[in-house]
């Protein structure tokens, strides 16, 4: 196993763990953001949060299946 092997493959989990939070994270905000400025909360909210899990999913199965791509 080559030096490099190592912080390769930790940028590589680093870069999908932030890309799952921001998946999560973004619309939530944006939906907290929506609350504000129309008073409808919690509706905002909860629509940031839907869409943020919808986004999750879909970037878990991407994920998956780049990961199923690397290995063959």
């Amino acid at each position: 196993m080559s030096d490099n092997y190592l912080p390769k493959r930790y940028r590589e989990y680093l870069g999908l763990g932030a890309e799952i939070a921001a998946t999560l994270a973004i619309p939530i905000a944006l939906g907290y953001i929506v609350d504000l400025y129309l008073e409808s909360s919690p509706w905002g909210l909860l629509s940031g949060a839907v869409v943020g899990i919808a986004f999750f999913f879909f970037s878990i199965f991407r994920i998956a299946k780049k990961l199923d791509n690397n290995k063959e």
